[in-house]
Formats: structure tokens, C-alpha cells, sequence
């Protein structure tokens, strides 16, 4: 299977993976030829890599990180906490909030467990999703890309585990920003920006207030918008005084942002949202936790069209654990021809090798 650019699709071509909504069930099975119709509505919906079948890469086989049935759940639990806050009646909310953060709690240290458990790196284009709600699915993104980061700078199972916490409630304030502000289409006023920033704010409130809820996960909404150098909001503090658990979600939360699908704004691909990283490390982000991320995401996930410096093209087929950016590369083309017989080379072995582009209009 092969990762194509939605804006190169043209009708017959079929699906080789389902898209699903934000529950995770099926809207558009696997083996289904595409129309002009169901084209237009999935990139009216903000749907902007798929994958394809093609003959050429039946081979190449993309598994999900996490299991579609914890994902599931994952989502349900942060669902359940953001809609306890629309009850109106105090005690009913706080009642349902609690609930609702022990189930939190529960789903975050299963997400800890199959993290400890699983070799691979993470990338969450395997499965393409359509969401009503970017926040829910945003958080657990979050959570995830949160948790491979701090697996791979050594933090402890216990310590993970009140990091996924605090990454699945990082953006709980936003429940009390206007809906017209949060789902907004565009670019927001100062005005609006202004509010907006406040959900850091209203999230901490809620969070230290709602007992059984430790002040690490409110500090974790409190500071994922801090920046290194004192750029970020709403405390504007530096370095030391920011939370070792923001640092990371900070880094999580840019990266899942520029990398999700949006009406407004197509996704970028990883190795695009790892520039934005780097353009801000050192100064917003710490330098070497950008690099232990690089390490734990696939840059370059299985099944993209990319081009090596010998000129050399072909699709990434398999990734190395620690060296996501020196994948496995099934070459298609060399010298200007398509072979008949394409053969794999992996790029950790060959060190004089780099890619040096890719192309998502490979149909």
C-alpha cells in the first residue's frame, strides 16, 4: 500500500486502509473504489493523506501503534470528562468529573502499558480518522506522542503514567471557551486569541479544584503553552520554572497540531512538523528532547514515495527502531527507469545515503 496525497486522487481508485470516525468505526471500508463524490467529501472534511492499494507495494504492510479498541477508549474517557463540564447542576458535575478522571486515569496507564510494551515507533497516519470534535481526538494524539517521548528520555512507568494523565486533560479548559472561538475556521482576532489563551487558565482552575485529581495534571494544563525562553503564556516563565511534564507536552501538542488534519489547513507530514520543531529548539523547546522525539516518531512513515540523494526512488517499507529518519526504502526507480523487480535497501546501512524528498502524488 502506498500514502497519497487526497488532492491526487482520482475516482477508482480503492481505499487499502478504512477511514474512521473519532469513535473508530467505519465510515469507508478497505477495497472500495473511490467516486468524485466521496473524494469531495472527504477533502471538504479536512482529510488529507490515504492509503491506496497498488500492485507495486502489496507487500508493504501498515499496522496500527495502538489497538483501535484502546484508542476507542481513550477517546470515550476524555469525551466523558470534557461534556461532565456542560452539567449545569454543581454537584451532577463534579460527581460525573470525578467518575469521568479515575476512567482517565484507568485508560492513560493501559496506554502507559502497551507503550512499555511495544518496540515500534510511533505514527498515527496509519489509521486516517474523521473527527466532529478536534479537541477529543486532539488530546489523546497528545497523550500518545507525549508518552513516546517520555519513554524514550528514560522516565519510569510511574512517572508515564501521571504523564498520560496529564496529557489527556491538558486541554480541558477549552470546554469553557465559546464554541464559535474553538471551532473557528480560521484566523482568530486578537480579541478572540486573547480569550482563547485562557483555557490554560480555566483548565488549571478546574483541575486543582476537583479532588482526586492530582496538582500535576493542573500544572500540566497550566504550562503546555509555555516556551524555554518566556515567549509563552499565560505565566510567561522560563527553564527551570516550567515542569518537566509540560516540556513534553508542549512538544506534543505543536507536533500533533501542524500534523492533524483541519478544514482549514492541511496536515503536514512528519518530517515537516519535525522543522517547525527544530526552528523553535533551543529557544521554545528543549534541543534535546526534540531529538529523543525524532527518535521515538516514524519520520518518515511506511508507505510514503520518496526520492535518496543518488536520485534513487522508492516507498518506505519498514522502519528502524531509534533511526525513523534511515527507514527501509523499496526502490522503484533508478536511472530514470521503473524496475521490474524493485528491491529493498535500508538506509541505516547505508550511511552515505539520505532522502531528500518525498511525493505524495504517486498514484
Amino acid at each position: 500500500m502506498k500514502l497519497v496525497a487526497i488532492q491526487s486522487l482520482s475516482p477508482g481508485v480503492c481505499l487499502a486502509k478504512p477511514i474512521l470516525d473519532e469513535a473508530g468505526n467505519t465510515l469507508i471500508n478497505a477495497g472500495i473504489p473511490l467516486t468524485e463524490t466521496i473524494i469531495n467529501r472527504l477533502k471538504q472534511r479536512g482529510v488529507t493523506f490515504v492509503y491506496i492499494g497498488d500492485k507495486r507495494t502489496n507487500d508493504i504492510v501498515v499496522n496500527s501503534t495502538i489497538p483501535l479498541s484502546l484508542r476507542k477508549k481513550a477517546m470515550k474517557s476524555v469525551e466523558d470528562v470534557f461534556q461532565s463540564l456542560q452539567k449545569k447542576h454543581k454537584k451532577t458535575r463534579v460527581a460525573l468529573l470525578e467518575q469521568s478522571f479515575r476512567e482517565v486515569h484507568k485508560i492513560g496507564n493501559q496506554l502507559v502499558d502497551e507503550m512499555m510494551n511495544n518496540d515500534d515507533v510511533l505514527s498515527l497516519l496509519t489509521d486516517v480518522y474523521i473527527y466532529d470534535n478536534y479537541v477529543f481526538s486532539h488530546s489523546v494524539n497528545v497523550t500518545l506522542y507525549a508518552l513516546s517521548l517520555g519513554k524514550e528520555i528514560g522516565l519510569t512507568q510511574p512517572a508515564l503514567e501521571k504523564l498520560g494523565a496529564g496529557a489527556m486533560l491538558h486541554d480541558v479548559g477549552k470546554m469553557l471557551i465559546p464554541q464559535d472561538i474553538l471551532n473557528k475556521p480560521g484566523k482568530l482576532t486578537d480579541e478572540e486569541f486573547k480569550l482563547m489563551k485562557k483555557h490554560t487558565t480555566y483548565g488549571y482552575e478546574l483541575l486543582r479544584s476537583t479532588p482526586n485529581v492530582s496538582m500535576l495534571s493542573a500544572t500540566c494544563a497550566y504550562q503546555h503553552h509555555e516556551r524555554l525562553d518566556g515567549s509563552g503564556y499565560p505565566l510567561g516563565i522560563k527553564e527551570e520554572r516550567i515542569h518537566l511534564f509540560s516540556k513534553i507536552i508542549a512538544i506534543a501538542d505543536v507536533y500533533d497540531a501542524v500534523t492533524s488534519n483541519r478544514v482549514y489547513r492541511s496536515a503536514l507530514l512528519p518530517h515537516e512538523g519535525l522543522e517547525i520543531l527544530y526552528a523553535g529548539a533551543g529557544s521554545q523547546f528543549d534541543r534535546d528532547m526534540i531529538s529523543a522525539f525524532r527518535r521515538a516518531i516514524a519520520v518518515y512513515p511506511i508507505g510514503l514515495f520518496v526520492t535518496l540523494n543518488d536520485q534513487r526512488k522508492g516507498v518506505v517499507s519498514k522502519q528502524n527502531k531509534g533511526l525513523s529518519d534511515r527507514p527501509y526504502i523499496l526502490i522503484q526507480e533508478e536511472e530514470d527507469r521503473i524496475l521490474d523487480k524493485p528491491y529493498e535497501i535500508d538506509l541505516k546501512e547505508s550511511p552515505t545515503l539520505m532522502i531528500i524528498s518525498s511525493d505524495l502524488k504517486q498514484t
